[in-house]
């Protein structure tokens, strides 16, 4: 069995990470970084790109680059790329393609399966739209686990001793908090709750309102109008924020933004640390919401918490650390990467799957106990929620309860399942439905019909209805009608097959211009070092060879080399290796 990776796919950037021996690491992506930008874009020319390439280009290509897809999954939403309409899944399972094939090249082995995140909070569709994400990636999808579950499993290793700790989870697009409690062997979620809709985008997006508008009064030009311009200021705002987690106050640059009269604008401010939380107060302050949640939940208080930790990019921002700080009344612990930590977690539950872990060891050991983060029920008479399961409830779990007939002689009846907390399902979100059918007639009240929720370790639910009086039943596995069937997920997993294929074929293109470069370049040195030791005719042809060769590179460039490029730089350099092969 090969190894199991796990995988951080997050809002802004996504990290994965493997065990070696009995230590998680993180594996750098193609480009030497530790975390890649969940951005994917295509060009002009319909290459697709992933990650740093996509986020580089994004100023200049605003219409044809998509990120915080991650926001979007369980949706139907739809993006169109290269004149083609893609989900947030396929858009996702891009992304994960790249980790993958990063992974592969760091292990030198194929990858073929992997243990994927989730915000605590996603709901039942957007876990489903992940998972298919990464089977259209080509990877099975071992087991979707909570994030700030995941990162009290990589805490939890080097932290061992009993204690309740606070995971504090934001992230580029969404907060989490959970109350685990760690204890021998054993890590067992308390409570969770959090918002899907808060996150470092947020922080980044009143900081580009607040620039928009300062501009707007200066100049009268409506920056809003223009996507270029507006992509670079968004790409400021961001660094801005970083950069006032360190430092009071940052110079923010635009010149040549966009065009006023025929005229370039320029841009230029200083926005202090002062202001960036005056201007995000608002979302700190949403953050205590569903830390006070819960801990009620988890029937403890602020001071039964040994400890509080980070996790997630967005809790670098000085205000909002202050925040827990006040909450729980301590210094919130920065004992583990919180960029990393999330996939390290997942890595390490991956090598529990593949037992590639020492028995006896503290990770091998670990038992995992998570929880459902919202209610499940069915609509009843007057569309009241009837719940079957209560959030918070440990999963993998079951439940059945016995319902009956609205009317007289009904020979079917509709199931309707919702996910959330309010007592009526129209303020719920429905997740799916089907109808029980074959019903014995009987009077209103008579029947008994016995309703039994399943939920997986992944958090993926399966409804099933029975008859007991004809013994008919009926069950579904929740898949939200804004998410893909299966004929669509095979579809888009053998384009993505194509795609990478694709990739591969052109990879190994640039290859052979590049390697035919270095070539070039050691027979030039080595001609300089040793020529004076070869006759005149050998040299000659060396020289000759050498510089047919250099023509064909110097053609092409890597990224636009083409099939018959490749054939003559082929053929030109196995006559260089021939004729230099005395000094090679």
């Amino acid at each position: 069995m090969g190894k199991i990776i796990g995988i951080d796919l997050g809002t802004t950037n996504s990290c994965v990470a493997v065990v070696e021996g009995e230590k998680a690491v993180v594996i750098p992506n193609a480009q030497g970084g530790r975390t890649t930008p969940s951005i994917v874009a295509y060009t002009d020319k319909g290459d697709r790109l992933v990650g740093e390439a996509a986020k580089r280009q994004a100023a200049v290509n605003v219409n044809q680059t998509v990120s915080s897809i991650k926001r979007e999954m369980g949706s139907d939403y739809r993006k169109t790329l290269n004149g083609k309409q893609y989900s947030p899944q396929e858009i996702s399972a891009m992304i994960l393609q790249k980790l993958k094939k990063d992974a592969e090249e760091y292990l030198g082995e194929k990858v073929y399966d992997a243990v994927i995140t989730v915000p605590a909070y996603f709901n039942d569709a957007q876990r489903q739209a992940t998972k298919d994400a990464g089977r259209i990636a080509g990877l099975n999808v071992r087991r979707i686990i909570n994030e700030p579950t995941s990162a009290a499993l990589a805490y939890g290793l080097d932290n061992g001793q009993a204690q309740k700790i606070l995971v504090f989870d934001l992230g580029g697009g969404t907060f989490d908090v959970s109350v685990i409690e760690i204890g021998d062997n054993l890590i067992e979620v308390l409570a969770t709750a959090g918002d899907n809709h808060l996150g470092g985008d947020d922080f980044d997006n009143c900081l580009v309102d607040f620039i928009v508008k300062d501009f707007k009064q200066k100049t009268r030009i409506k920056l809003d109008k223009d996507p270029t311009a507006m992509q670079r200021v968004k790409e400021e705002a961001e660094k801005a924020k970083i950069a006032l987690s360190s430092t009071t106050s940052y110079n923010i640059n635009l010149p040549f933004l966009t065009m006023q009269k025929n005229e370039p604008a320029h841009l230029e401010m200083t926005i202090t640390r002062a202001q960036f939380d005056d201007l995000t107060k608002h979302l700190v302050e949403r953050t205590s919401g569903p830390v006070h949640s819960a801990i009620s939940d988890a029937g403890l208080t602020p001071s039964d918490i040994q400890k509080v930790v980070l996790v997630g990019g967005s809790t670098r921002i000085p205000a909002v650390a202050d925040m827990v700080k006040r909450l729980m009344g301590k210094e919130p612990s920065r004992g583990i990467n919180p960029d990393e930590c999330v996939a390290l977690g997942a890595a390490i539950q991956g090598a529990k799957f593949g037992n590639e872990l020492i028995v006896g060891s503290a990770a091998s050991e670990m038992i995992l106990m998570d929880v459902t983060p919202l209610s499940l029920s069915i609509e009843t008479v007057g569309g009241v929620a009837s719940r079957l399961i209560e959030r918070n409830a440990t999963i993998p779990c079951r439940h059945s309860q016995i319902f009956t007939t609205a009317g007289n002689f009904q020979t079917s009846v509709d199931i309707k399942v919702y996910q959330g907390e309010r007592k009526f399902t129209k303020d719920n979100k429905l997740l799916g439905n089907f109808q029980l059918s074959g019903i014995k007639k009987a009077l209103a009240g008579r029947p008994q019909i016995e309703v039994t929720f399943d939920i997986d370790a992944n958090g993926i639910v399966t409804v099933s209805a029975k008859d007991l009086g004809t013994g008919n039943a009926q069950e579904i596995t929740i898949t939200a009608s804004s998410n893909l069937s299966e004929e669509e997920i095979e579809r888009a997993r053998r384009e993505a097959e194509i795609y990478e294929k694709a990739d591969n074929e052109k990879q190994e293109l640039i290859d052979i211009r590049n390697e035919a470069e270095q070539l070039v370049y050691k027979v030039e040195n080595l001609l300089k070092e040793k020529g004076d030791s070869l006759d005149k005719t050998e040299k000659k042809r060396i020289k000759g060879d050498c510089a047919e060769l250099k023509k064909h590179v110097l053609k092409c460039k890597p990224d636009t080399i083409t099939d018959q490029q490749a054939g003559y730089i082929r053929t030109a350099r196995e006559t260089l290796e021939e004729s230099a092969k005395n000094i090679l």
